[in-house]
């Protein structure tokens, strides 16, 4: 059973950044491709960036220029600037190894105004 677990979340001031990581239970290049969704209260789930192996990006047109993707041979990475209140949700991490969705259970992101 391949497993995610994201880690990383916490509470930011609005302007802020954090970085989320994404880690596997197994080759994370094994993992293709892998992206970030969020939740926020009351809202339906959406995605907000994804990255394959070969690098190729897609971000939410609400976060294009402050979040990044990114991956290394170990996690794949939210880099997340300017932070704004509208950012604050339960971020989680998707894969697909082979035709098998994976979740993450998620981790907590909290923007102060």
């Amino acid at each position: 059973q391949v497993q995610l677990v994201e880690s990383g979340g916490g509470l930011v001031q609005a302007g802020g950044s954090l970085r989320l990581s994404c880690a596997a239970s197994r080759n994370i290049n094994s993992i293709n491709p892998v992206s970030w969704y969020r939740q926020a209260p009351g809202k339906q789930r959406e995605l907000v960036a994804g990255i394959t192996l070969r690098g190729g990006k897609d971000y939410a047109d609400s976060v294009k220029g402050r979040f990044t993707i990114s991956r290394d041979n170990a996690k794949v990475y939210l880099q997340m600037n300017s932070l704004k209140s509208e950012d604050t949700a339960v971020y989680y991490c998707h894969g697909r190894y082979g035709t098998i969705e994976i979740w993450g259970q998620g981790t907590q992101v909290t923007v102060s105004s």
